[in-house]
């Protein structure tokens, strides 16, 4: 699903790079959007096409004016990919009966000689390709340039390497950088809270991929310390970040749904997946008692009426199925369509928002428990927990 949607994966970059002056960004990305906009292939024969694409609609390529893309102090844009392929059966069926009509023209020949046969292949496959509509598959990207944070509506490995290319290919100058658990921690704290986190690193440098592996604890401690909270704290907590909502505003957050579990096996690494309504989380915790970790939730968070949800990806901090309040605009037979649109987008991007800031929010308040002097006692207290049965009380391991 689009960005747009009410639910919808994502994953976040931080922008880097020198931008043009401010009086030239808007027509300097219209520009780099449209000399690499997507070309349709519907009536040749290309295999593939990857180009930028209108967020409102897809089968709209040109960016001909600032307003195609920019709305405020927001970059839109899509990523399209055509792509056809042939089955390999279909491949196989129409090559071999090329070849038995080659063999029928030229009955001198036993079988069809090897150069023959790679020409056959060649021209059966252009032809069949030539027969086979492209799939269509989009990936919106939302650009806020006051963070600098990048939105982006896919959580593939492929896709996010296609699109980080296609960024830095269309942008010259700039590059997305992935917005992993060390970044975003950096980003929800002051800065005697960063020296801590500094000296908690456990990377070497500031490789990125070093980064991410080296400190998998913030996503494990703070996945373990959320189930916690969950089954032995009120779960209420107060906005602490920049945004939207107001500072100091009340929420609720809490993991309930669905847990996902690693660890390692007799027979490598082993994968247990917790799911349904959670009342004590007694098999995520007999699990953590034989080594596995926590990598994925699902959290809930609500603030009054809007309530938030979404699947948190540990090592990297990915939001799966992250699902906000619908948007709700009042229809008149007054407003157009182009208005209709750009409001439905503002009102998505401050959902989004919001639900972001309230993750931050519970993120800062773990990290300044877990880098503060008080992370020792509250160990020993999820130790104690994880140890003990809440029906009867016995030792779980």
């Amino acid at each position: 699903m689009g960005i747009l949607a009410n639910t919808v994966s994502v994953c976040h970059f931080k922008v880097q790079g020198d931008l043009p002056p401010q009086e030239e960004l808007h027509a300097w990305v219209t520009k780099q959007l449209a000399a690499n906009r997507f070309n349709p292939i519907d009536q040749g024969t290309e295999e593939m096409s990857v180009g930028w694409v209108h967020l409102d609609d897809p089968r709209i390529a040109e960016f001909d004016s600032p307003a195609a893309c920019c709305r405020e102090h927001y970059f839109m844009f899509t990523l399209r990919r055509d792509k056809r392929a042939v089955p390999s059966a279909v491949l196989k069926a129409h090559l071999e009966k090329a070849k038995e009509e080659f063999l029928a023209e030229n009955p001198g020949f036993a079988k069809v000689p090897k150069q023959k046969r790679e020409d056959l292949k060649e021209a059966v496959h252009a032809m069949l390709l030539s027969q086979t509509l492209p799939t269509p598959a989009t990936y919106d990207a939302v650009w806020d340039t006051k963070s600098g944070i990048l939105t982006f509506s896919s959580l593939s490995p492929k896709v996010i390497e296609l699109f980080e290319d296609m960024f830095k290919k269309t942008f010259e100058g700039l590059r997305v950088s992935a917005f992993h658990p060390y970044a975003r921690a950096e980003s929800v704290l002051d800065d005697g809270n960063k020296v801590l986190l500094a000296q908690a690193n456990k990377a070497g440098g500031d490789n990125y991929l070093e980064l991410i592996k080296e400190n998998q604890w913030l996503g494990t401690d703070f996945l373990l310390w959320l189930m916690y909270q969950t089954m032995n704290e009120s779960s209420e907590y107060a906005v602490n970040q920049p945004g939207v909502l107001l500072a100091k505003e009340p929420f609720v957050a809490y993991l309930d749904d669905r847990v996902v579990l690693l660890g390692s096996g007799e027979n490598g690494a082993q994968k247990i997946t917790v799911a349904g309504p959670q009342d004590h989380f007694n098999e995520v915790r007999s699990a953590l008692l034989n080594k596995k970790q926590i990598t994925e939730a699902t959290l809930h968070m609500e603030a009054g009426d809007d309530h938030y949800k979404l699947t948190l990806k540990g090592e990297l901090f990915h939001f799966a199925s992250f699902k906000s309040p619908a948007v709700q605009l009042e229809k008149d037979s007054t407003v157009d369509e182009a208005m209709e649109r750009e409001a439905v987008f503002f009102e998505r991007m401050l959902l989004l928002e919001k639900g972001t800031q309230l993750f931050d929010s519970v993120f800062a308040t773990f990290l300044k428990l877990r880098l503060g002097n008080q992370w020792e006692e509250q160990a020993t207290a999820i130790q104690k927990w994880l140890n003990v049965c809440t029906y009867c009380n016995s030792q779980l391991a």
